[in-house]
């Protein structure tokens, strides 16, 4: 099985949703395919929303995390690392999210992102979360150069 970016780019972190390294997160597994970047999840039981569908505050908790690994290859690519003592080259400044209509909670859902923008201050990604051919929700993610201070 191939390795994803999370798994390649930063194997020990510990995000919720993101993080290989948290045995109780989503541990999403994102791929870069050609200029877009791809995932799949399957949500569990307990992402219910408490009327059948996927939970809007998972939905987010997946695009913001699959916008991630879409920045942190980006900013590898350009040669963008994390400084000092930083795990990500990048941190989330802003994410907004827009709901199209329910997702399930008992079927695969698909990620898809594109990265709009990049230089070395911040990166832009559009981001969207998709069953059956429809977008379910979609955001646009804004990540700022991470510059630990002591």
């Amino acid at each position: 099985m191939a390795l994803s970016l999370q798994e390649t780019l930063y194997p020990q972190l510990t995000c919720f949703g993101c993080g290989q390294a948290n045995a109780k997160g989503l541990r999403l597994r994102s791929f870069r395919e050609g200029e877009r970047y791809v995932a799949q999840f399957l949500p569990w039981p307990e992402h219910d929303n408490g009327t059948g569908f996927l939970n809007g505050g998972i939905i987010g908790t997946l695009l913001d995390c699959h916008s991630a690994a879409a920045v942190v290859d980006t900013a590898y690519q350009h040669d963008w690392r994390p400084l000092g003592d930083a795990l990500l080259p990048y941190l989330t400044a802003g994410l907004d999210v827009r709901y199209r209509r329910p997702a399930p909670l008992h079927e695969p859902v698909s990620l898809g992102a594109e990265v709009t923008a990049a230089a070395e201050s911040e990166i832009t990604a559009h981001v969207w979360l998709e069953h059956d051919g429809k977008v379910r929700a979609e955001a646009e993610a804004l990540w700022k150069r991470w510059r630990p201070r002591p």
